[in-house]
């Protein structure tokens, strides 16, 4: 699990630790992911979550995320 809080902790850092804004972003990316889309990260959608594929995109900055006005 420790491996789980790191990943978490960058991507953290790349919202610039807003919780709600990662917990947007995962989820609509996970969206995206159900819906076909193709991962930006080595990992396959039939074996890992896809809240879990979008929270490594977002720690290893594949993916620009920025808050809405």
């Amino acid at each position: 699990m420790k491996r789980l809080e790191q990943i978490t902790a960058k991507a953290l850092e790349r919202v610039n630790h807003d919780r709600y804004l990662l917990s947007k972003a995962v989820g609509k990316r996970a969206e995206e992911l159900n819906a076909g889309a193709t991962p930006l990260v080595d990992m396959d959608v039939k074996k890992h979550k896809t809240t879990d594929i979008a929270l490594h995109e977002i720690a290893e900055g594949k993916l620009h995320i920025e808050k809405e006005d």
